[in-house]
């Protein structure tokens, strides 16, 4: 399948009105054609209408054509081949093995919420029979059921352009909920995102769906994702990237006439905290897990190991000499887009001009384009208590070991920390007192704690959580990978007293579906 620089409103292939922007490939700095031309007002608005006009077909379909509908999505996706896969790469820089890994992700998401769809437990199915003669007053006939919100925004990611961009996880549980999307692309990956919106728009046509189930729209200005978050069509809103355009798009949202949520996934610096025990037991293999963490992908991942917490001494000297060791061996890699890069040396560029921060490590320089230089740097526990700038997000392989005079100050870091993606243990049994009281903390400050790994790598499974609270994600009751994802897009029916024939299938009294139900406080199948 051709790139074309076509986005796509329903069914139509169309050319935008806006400048040609182009796409670049970091690893070179070449640009990539052809030009994308951005959406315009009437663009966003016709996308918008399709949407609201798919809803109520959307929503009203079978449990089996929807699932089916998402297995083919994958299908197609595979079915776009190595263009997908080489289009991916020059875009972004990243290495065959991670696209070929992220297209499999992308994949597997599809088929987890198929499986979701056509469980039915998301429909949260309840029925309260009547109970006519319960004195002082009866019980009216009582059964509810989910539904889905409306047309969902969904902008793409910059650092996994298939998994978090137009087919990745929000839109997989949108479209599992019932709703209609409409994808704004990365700028930093047009090509890609057309080729995965034309498998889109090939499965929905394949399925018989609605025109406007899906759309694309392109364009990288501010204005354009303003106008699409504040169309009354749009009832809900999934975002991944910084945290001023997370909370740029939240206030869109909160100003509207009708308010709408905004599940935002910001930033997170993911501490990771070195109990003493284990510390001394294992400095050298647990340097060797963190630098490989840290590295990977040079660091351009939202769990990546930001903050280290030690407890001062010969064991923390040890980590730190062990990890210097690999850092440095460790070779430059290209970062995602100029930006990103250019963010990035202006982090690492604070933390070294700091009077509170010393440079531990440097990786391997290079004089290629974009490329991230790995770093590590050290600070105190006193030090990072009194200066906040030194918890702000550097998004790249680069780190901020904390050097700690009691294991009192672990808690107090812990306290200090702004909401994360994930916090880290790293103990041994003798470390689980101290556990013990991290923990409490570590609860409340993140959305997934883990004890002896490394937060990157983010399973797409029933109980992974990939959120936590604020600026971590604008919604701390929510996650944006695994199946709980599709609950970010229902809402609650209650039905009263209803005559039969008006009743949803879901709540019909044979349950010919047969939905897992709670009836009466007990749960049937």
């Amino acid at each position: 399948m051709a790139v074309n620089g076509e986005m796509l409103l329903g069914n139509r292939a169309v050319t935008g009105s806006g400048a040609p922007e182009y796409a670049q490939n970091p690893a070179t700095g070449e640009r990539i054609e052809p030009a994308f031309r951005g959406a315009s007002k009437g663009d966003v608005q016709l996308a918008c209408n399709l949407a609201a006009s798919a809803f109520d077909a959307c929503r009203n379909t079978s449990i089996e054509k929807r699932a089916t509908f998402l297995e083919t999505i994958a299908e197609e996706i595979l079915a776009l081949g190595d263009a997908l896969v080489q289009r991916a790469i020059a875009e972004s820089g990243l290495p065959q093995m991670r696209i070929e890994g992220e297209r499999g992700r992308t994949m597997a998401q599809l088929k987890l919420f198929a499986s979701v769809v056509r469980s039915g437990r998301w429909l949260d199915v309840r029925v309260d029979p009547p109970m006519p003669d319960r004195a002082p007053l009866p019980r009216p006939d009582l059964r509810v059921r989910h539904i889905p919100l409306g047309p969902v925004a969904v902008f793409g990611a910059s650092n996994f352009p298939l998994a978090f961009s137009v087919a990745g996880g929000d839109t997989a549980s949108a479209l599992a909920a019932g709703c209609p999307v409409i994808v704004k692309a990365h700028p930093a990956h047009p090509g890609t995102s057309e080729l995965v919106g034309k498998a889109i728009n090939t499965a929905a046509n394949k399925c018989s769906m609605s025109e406007g189930v899906f759309s694309l729209l392109f364009g990288g200005s501010h204005e354009l994702g303003a106008d699409l978050v504040a169309n009354a069509a749009v009832k809900a809103v999934g975002f991944t990237g910084s945290r001023a355009g997370g909370l740029s798009l939240v206030k869109v949202a909160a100003n509207r006439p009708e308010p709408i949520p905004v599940y935002a996934e910001m930033s997170s610096i993911n501490p990771v905290f070195l109990l003493p025990n284990a510390l001394s037991e294992k400095a050298a293999s647990l340097a060797a897990g963190f630098v490989g963490s840290l590295a990977m992908g040079a660091g351009q991942f939202c769990t990546n190991p930001g903050l280290i917490i030690g407890l001062a001494g010969d064991a923390l000297s040890a980590f730190i000499k062990s990890a210097s060791a690999s850092l440095t061996e460790s070779p430059a890699q290209t970062m995602l887009t100029e930006n990103i890069h250019r963010a990035y040396k202006d982090g690492v560029g604070e933390w070294s001009a700091s009077h509170a921060v010393d440079e531990v490590a440097t990786g391997l320089a290079s004089t290629e384009p974009n490329r991230c230089q790995a770093r590590i740097f050290s600070t105190t526990a006193a030090q990072f208590l009194n200066d906040d700038s030194l918890g702000n997000e550097v998004f790249g392989a680069a780190a901020l070991i904390i050097q700690c005079e009691s294991t009192d100050d672990f808690v107090a870091i812990a306290e200090k920390l702004e909401g994360q993606l994930t916090a880290t243990m790293q103990l041994n049994n003798d470390d689980l007192q101290l556990a013990g009281r991290l923990l409490p903390v570590l609860e409340r400050k993140a959305g997934r704690v883990l004890c002896n790994g490394y937060p990157t790598g983010v399973e797409v499974c029933h109980a992974m959580v990939h959120g936590g609270p604020y600026p971590a994600t604008s919604d701390s009751r929510t996650t944006s990978v695994g199946s709980a994802a599709i609950l970010r897009f229902l809402r609650p029916v209650c039905y009263q007293d209803l005559p039969a024939a008006l009743l949803p299938a879901e709540l019909e009294d044979e349950n010919s579906l047969g939905l897992p139900r709670l009836v009466d406080g007990s749960y049937q199948s």
